[in-house]
């Protein structure tokens, strides 16, 4: 299995964290699960008709896919020969991109050729017929440029701020704080996050601070886990362990033990 991580052009860093481009020619891949967690950002996954297909309980996924905020971990199994392009968004992107309330794709996916379809095209087609990934990734560059300037509108800096605040506290920050810096209700707030976020600001900042304590995971930065717990502010080291479970779908523990990231937040499980 090859699995590569490109970072976007300039004009698109403040919508996407990076593109990945994973292919294999193992024909038993599929005995094989990939694992999702919780990651507090939507995403888009193109994959190759004739060369595997993912699968979500038992339930064959689009070609094109754009999915949402997820609330939960989720398991994906691959069938046969694979290789498949995906983009990493930033939290904001299904509203200042795509111009959708971002809570209606929570948990979630939709066909991205449905919406293509509208402008008169569909892209899975488009990028079928090229040959090569980075020709793919620049035809999805030019697409979602596209998209971003046709829906300019939708852009709300006071959310981006608060995402920022949020993330530069690793999510360690009281949504009251947050609301009452930009002077809204508290159902006024939540409201409008849920529409450019997903998912309301008290779960995202939880999401956030799982984030943040299953990097201190991945670089084994920590003696003991109690440690991190410590780190992100869980009351002890129980709670942390509840939420990784609510958001991994595992113990931090089992975690090490059962999982290989290809990149963060998408795991091959072993058996």
């Amino acid at each position: 299995m090859q699995f590569r991580q490109i970072p976007p052009p300039e004009y698109l860093k403040d919508y996407i964290r990076f593109f990945w481009v994973m292919e294999s020619n193992d024909t038993d891949i599929s005995a094989a699960s990939f694992r999702t967690v919780a990651d507090g950002c939507p995403g888009l996954i193109f994959q190759h008709p004739d060369k595997g297909i993912l699968f979500q309980n038992d339930k064959q996924l689009p070609g094109t896919i754009l999915y949402g905020q997820a609330t939960r971990h989720a398991e994906l199994r691959i069938n046969g020969r694979f290789n498949t392009i995906g983009i990493f968004f930033y939290p904001h992107a299904l509203k200042s991109i795509f111009g959708l309330n971002a809570d209606e794709l929570t948990d979630t996916c939709i066909d991205l050729d449905g919406m293509a379809d509208k402008q008169g095209f569909r892209l899975s087609e488009q990028l079928s017929n090229l040959s090569t990934s980075q020709a793919q990734i620049d035809t999805l560059c030019t697409y979602l440029l596209a998209q971003i300037n046709s829906n300019t509108q939708f852009t709300d800096k006071a959310m981006q701020h608060v995402l920022d605040r949020i993330k530069q506290a690793n999510g360690n920050i009281s949504v009251k704080e947050l609301r009452e810096e930009l002077q809204l209700s508290e159902r006024s707030f939540e409201r409008r996050f849920k529409q450019h976020i997903g998912i309301t600001p008290k779960l995202f900042t939880r999401i956030s601070r799982f984030q943040a304590s299953m990097h201190l995971l991945r670089q084994s930065d920590y003696n003991k886990l109690s440690d991190i717990a410590f780190e992100n502010e869980y009351a002890d080291q129980s709670h942390f362990i509840r939420a990784f479970k609510e958001f991994a779908g595992f113990s931090p523990f089992q975690f090490q033990k059962r999982s290989k990231e290809l990149i963060e937040n998408l795991s091959i499980l072993t058996k």
